[in-house]
């Protein structure tokens, strides 16, 4: 089984670069305390560390 996380958004995009609002869209995030289960790779943890004061991560599985 592949290894996952479970990511929150529990920051806002308004007033924040146009790259950092992509990098949420590309995660699958677009409002407020949505949640999403994504596989964890390096380029999965390398757009949560570029926007990680706007997400948290819950939980690792796996």
């Amino acid at each position: 089984m592949a290894k996952t996380i479970v990511v929150k958004q529990v920051g806002s995009p308004i007033r924040r670069p146009a790259s950092q609002r992509a990098t949420l869209i590309g995660l699958g995030l677009n409002k407020m305390h949505r949640t999403r289960e994504l596989e964890d790779t390096p380029s999965i943890r390398g757009m949560v560390n570029k926007i990680s004061h706007m997400v948290e991560i819950i939980e690792e599985k796996g």
